[in-house]
C-alpha cells in the first residue's frame, strides 16, 4: 500500500515536470469540467457495465457465474479501501498529482481487462480499476479550489450526478455491446474516455494550492482496510455462502469490530486518515447516511427492474424483453439524472442543499412505492424510472454540496471520500438484500414470483424513508452558515435567505450541539 502511494506521488510529480517543460497552461473551466466528467463517467460506467454480462464472461472464460462474480467484488473491495486513502493523499500532496495517478491506474486496469485471457488477469485488472473510486472526491476538491465560488455548486452537482448517470448507462449499454460485439468491448469503449480525461488533466489543470500537510496514517489505513474488506466481502458473498454461514457471520462481525477499532484509533492519533471530528458535524453524518441509503435504493432498482422486464410474458407479470430492450427502459432514469443534477446545483446556490436533498429522497420513496403497489403495466415501470432518476439526480448533487459546505477546503477529499464509501457500501448491501428477496420467493421452475418484486420494491421504499429522516436532520441555512463560520469553512458564499420551504421539522433539534 505504501509503495503504491509513493509511486502515485512520484508519477504525479513527474507529469507536473513534463507540463512545466512543455509550457502547459490551464485551460478554461468548461474544459476542466469536461475532463473531470469524462473520468468520473468512465469509472461509474465500469462499476455497473460488467454485472449484466457476468454469465457471458463466465462462459467465455470457462468459469462458473459464482467465480465470475469476483469480477464485481474485486472492484468494490478495491474502491472501498483505496478511496479514503487516495482522497486523503490528494488533500496532503495535491489533488492534481493524485488524480493523474488514479486515472493512469484506471486506464492501465481497463486496458488489461480488455486483453484479459483468463479470470485471474481480469480480477487483477478490476482491482486496478477500483482504485479510481477516488476520482469523485478528488474532482470535487479540484473544482472547489479552481472555479469561482458561484459556479462550484452547479459543477459539483453535475459531477455528482455523473456517478448515477454512469451507473445507469452501464446497465443500459451492457446488453447491446455484448450482443453485437463481445464482452472485451465493455472495456475498450470506456478506455477512450479515460485517455481523453487523463490527457486533459495532465495538460489542462494546474495543481491546487489548498493542502493539508501531514503524514499518512498507516495504522488507521490498515484497520479501515480490514473493516471494509470484511464487511463488503461478507455482504457480497452472503447470498452465495448463506447468511447463516460461519464465513458470512464471521466476516461481518470482524468488519463491525474493526470499524469500532478504527474510530478508537482515529480519535487518538495526531494525523488521522479520517478526522472523526468531521463526522460529528450534522451536515456530514446526515449526508453520509443519505448516501448509504440511496446507494442501496439505486442498485436495488438496477436489479429489480431489468429482472422484471426480462421474465417471460407467460408468467403473467413479466414483460418478455431482451437484455437490450430491458436496458432501454432505464434510459428515462439516466435522462432525469442528467437534467436534475445541475438543477440541484442551482438550487443549492440559492437555498442551500437541504431542500433539493429532501425533495430528491421524497421522489425516490415515491419511485419505489408506485411499482410496489402496481407494476403490471409498462408505464408504471417507466414512471418509476423517471422518479428514480429525478430523485437520485437531486439528492446526489445536494449531498456533495452539503459536504463542501460543512468542511474546510483542505479536508474536501477526506470528507467526500467517506461519502463515496457510504454509497459503495449501500450499493453492495442493496444488491445483496434485493437479490435475497428475489431468490427467497421463486416458483417451482426457479423464476421469481410476482410477490418477489412487490416485496423488493417495498423494501427499497421503506429503506428510502430513512433517507427522508436523515435529510430533515441537515442543518437549516442559518444554522449551517453559523457552523461553517465557527469551524473555519472560509470559502462559503454569503448566507442565502431561508425560504418558507425550508422551515421543516428538525429531527433531534433538542439535542443540537
Amino acid at each position: 500500500m505504501q509503495q503504491v502511494i509513493i509511486r502515485l506521488q512520484t508519477f504525479g510529480e513527474f507529469m507536473s515536470h513534463v507540463i512545466e517543460q512543455t509550457g502547459g497552461r490551464r485551460v478554461n473551466g468548461g474544459l476542466l469540467v469536461l475532463y473531470l466528467s469524462l473520468g468520473g463517467l468512465a469509472y461509474a460506467v465500469l462499476q455497473s457495465l460488467v454485472s449484466p454480462a457476468l454469465a457471458t464472461i463466465g462462459r467465455d472464460l470457462g468459469v462458473s457465474t459464482g467465480d465470475a462474480s469476483w469480477i464485481v467484488t474485486a472492484y468494490l473491495l478495491s474502491a472501498s479501501v483505496l478511496t479514503p486513502v487516495l482522497g486523503r493523499l490528494g488533500d496532503m500532496v495535491g489533488k492534481r498529482k493524485v488524480l493523474i495517478g488514479v486515472l493512469a491506474l484506471l486506464g492501465a486496469g481497463t486496458l488489461l481487462a480488455a486483453l484479459a485471457p483468463n479470470l485471474t488477469v481480469l480480477i487483477v485488472a478490476r482491482v486496478l480499476q477500483g482504485a479510481s473510486g477516488a476520482i469523485l472526491p478528488l474532482s470535487i476538491g479540484a473544482v472547489r479550489d479552481e472555479l469561482p465560488r458561484e459556479r462550484v455548486s452547479v459543477v459539483v452537482g453535475l459531477l455528482s450526478a455523473i456517478f448515477g448517470i454512469g451507473a445507469g448507462i452501464g446497465i443500459v449499454a451492457a446488453g447491446p455491446i455484448v450482443e453485437n460485439l463481445s464482452w472485451h468491448w465493455l472495456f475498450w469503449l470506456p478506455l477512450v474516455l479515460i485517455a481523453i480525461a487523463l490527457l486533459g488533466v495532465v495538460f489542462g489543470m494546474k495543481e491546487s494550492p489548498a493542502r493539508t500537510p501531514g503524514r499518512l496514517d498507516v495504522l488507521g489505513t490498515s484497520i479501515l482496510s480490514v473493516a471494509l474488506v470484511a464487511l463488503l466481502l461478507g455482504v457480497s458473498k452472503g447470498q452465495a455462502w448463506g447468511w447463516g454461514d460461519g464465513k458470512t457471520l464471521g466476516l461481518i462481525a470482524l468488519g463491525v469490530v474493526a470499524l469500532a477499532g478504527f474510530v478508537f484509533v482515529e480519535l487518538r492519533v495526531r494525523e488521522p486518515l479520517i478526522d472523526m471530528r468531521l463526522m460529528k458535524r450534522r451536515g456530514v453524518w446526515a449526508t453520509d447516511l443519505v448516501a448509504l441509503i440511496l446507494g442501496f435504493a439505486m442498485f436495488g432498482t438496477f436489479l429489480l427492474v431489468p429482472t422484471l422486464l426480462q421474465l417471460p410474458e407467460a408468467t403473467g407479470y413479466g414483460f418478455g424483453k431482451s437484455v437490450t430492450e430491458a436496458g432501454f427502459f432505464l434510459l428515462p432514469t439516466v435522462a432525469m439524472m442528467v437534467v436534475c443534477g445541475p438543477i440541484a446545483g442551482i438550487l443549492v446556490r440559492r437555498v442551500g442543499p437541504k431542500l433539493p436533498m429532501f425533495a430528491g429522497v421524497v421522489l425516490v420513496v415515491a419511485a419505489f412505492a408506485l411499482p410496489a403497489v402496481a407494476h403490471g403495466e409498462a408505464w408504471q415501470v417507466l414512471l418509476s424510472g423517471v422518479l428514480t432518476g429525478a430523485g437520485i439526480g437531486l439528492a446526489f448533487s445536494a449531498m456533495s454540496n452539503a459536504i463542501i459546505e460543512a468542511v474546510p477546503a483542505g479536508q474536501t477529499g477526506e470528507a467526500t471520500s467517506v461519502n463515496a464509501i457510504a454509497r459503495t457500501i449501500g450499493s453492495s448491501i442493496g444488491t445483496a438484500v434485493v437479490a435475497a428477496v428475489i431468490t427467497s420467493n421463486t416458483t417451482p421452475q426457479g423464476l421469481p414470483t410476482d410477490d418477489a418484486f412487490t416485496y423488493g420494491f417495498w423494501v427499497c421504499a421503506g429503506v428510502a424513508v430513512l433517507a427522508i429522516v436523515a435529510a430533515l436532520a441537515l442543518p437549516s441555512a442559518h444554522r449551517r452558515h453559523e457552523e461553517a463560520v465557527a469551524t473555519g469553512v472560509e470559502d462559503l458564499p454569503p448566507e442565502p435567505p431561508e425560504p418558507p420551504e425550508l422551515h421543516l421539522p428538525q429531527v433531534g433539534a433538542h439535542s443540537r450541539s
